[in-house]
Formats: structure tokens, sequence, C-alpha cells
């Protein structure tokens, strides 16, 4: 990641040094396209750095200037950086997905009113109900929204439907059979409740949790 930040750093100083001297205005958006061009690369490479100080270090660079950090030290910092870097890179893509679950679950357990059921999903009433609570075989007729857990909507109704609880992922099921009619409920779904580590086509990638907002209408 760094190393191809550096060879891409080098590689716009020497097209810079190899043009002829622009005008004025050239001159500033040279210096400007330079700078977006590394501004694109360094967000996506290193999206949490702090900006004031790579100004910093590039104009005492630039300036030829007495660094504050001594050569050495630099290059303790960036070969650190690099290898932590490397080991990110070379971690399984499902291993970080379900790191990212565990830290999304985590946090979606301590919202107010947050309860857990046994099978690991996540309940909060956002509605009360009264009526009968449909059986494992049952249809239910609701009203959902459903989201990923960046808040992206992947799917919903644009009017209440019924649908057979045996055909349903088993986070709908397990909740459904617990919910009485007339409630709504907000359900944050383990990924192995819901679509595992195959995922749903381009919708829904392996390992990912979904959150549901389910209004129960009608059981039969």
């Amino acid at each position: 990641m760094l190393r191809t930040f550096l060879l891409s750093l080098l590689c716009l100083t020497q097209w810079a040094h190899a043009a002829p001297s622009p005008s004025p205005q050239a001159a500033h958006d040279l210096a400007y396209s330079l700078g977006a061009s590394l501004g694109e690369r360094l967000r996506d490479e290193v999206p949490e750095l702090q900006i004031q100080a790579l100004i910093e270090g590039l104009r005492t660079a630039y300036q030829g200037k007495p660094l504050a950090l001594s050569d050495e030290r630099i290059e303790q910092i960036l070969t650190a950086h690099q290898v932590q870097a490397d080991a990110e890179n070379a971690q399984p893509s499902s291993e970080k997905a379900l790191s990212a679950e565990r830290v999304f679950l985590f946090k979606e357990k301590q919202q107010p009113g947050a309860r857990e059921l046994v099978d690991g999903i996540l309940v909060t009433e956002l509605k009360p109900g009264t009526g009968a609570k449909p059986g494992a075989q049952a249809s239910v007729y609701v009203n959902y929204v459903g989201r990923l857990p960046d808040g992206t909507v992947f799917d919903h109704s644009t009017q209440p439907q019924w649908f057979r609880l045996d055909s349903v992922i088993a986070g709908w099921r397990s909740a459904l059979t617990q919910m009485p009619v007339g409630s709504k409920w907000r359900l944050a779904i383990p990924s192995d409740q819901a679509y595992g580590a195959e995922g749903a086509g381009d919708l829904i990638a392996p390992y990912t949790p979904l959150v549901f907002e389910i209004e129960l209408l009608d059981t039969k």
C-alpha cells in the first residue's frame, strides 16, 4: 500500500521535472493537479491521515529545511506502517468480514432497549402488539424494510405482503414466532441467521449481518 503510493509520488515528481517551464497559471494548475492526484491515493491508502502534518512534512522537505524527525525515525515509522498494511492485506476477506460483524453486533447490543434472543438476534421493540404470535409453520402479513450495516436499504415492501415462515431466513423465523400481531420490531440479525458465508448475489456480501424493521399485521 505505502510502497505503491511512494512509487506513484516518484513518478509524478519525475514527470513534473521533465515538463518545460510553465506560465504562472499553468504552474498553479500543475501543482494543484499533483496535489489532487496524491490526495486521491492517500484518501484510499491512509484514510485517517493528518493532513496538516502531511503538508508540514511536504513543505519542509521540499524547501530543504531541517526535518522535525530524524531520517532513522522516518524510516522506522514508514517501515512499521508498511508491515501493518501488508498484514492487513494478507488477512482473508472472511476474517475481515467476521471481525466487522462482531463490532457491528456489539454496538447494536449497546443500543437502548435492545435485547438478545437465544440465537443472537438483537431485538428492539418499536411498537407493542397484543395479538397472537405466529406458529413455526404459519404465514405472516408484514410491512418491512431491510438494511445493510451501513444503513443502505436493500429490500423493502411497498405494501403489506404475505410470507410463509418456512420460506424466509432463519432470523425472521426466530423473531416472528415471538412477535405478537400489531407489534413492530427492529431486528439486527447475525449473518449465520441470514445468508451466511454465501451471501445473496451482488446485494449482500458473505458474512453480512442484516437489519430489519418488521411490522406484523396479521398471521394465519
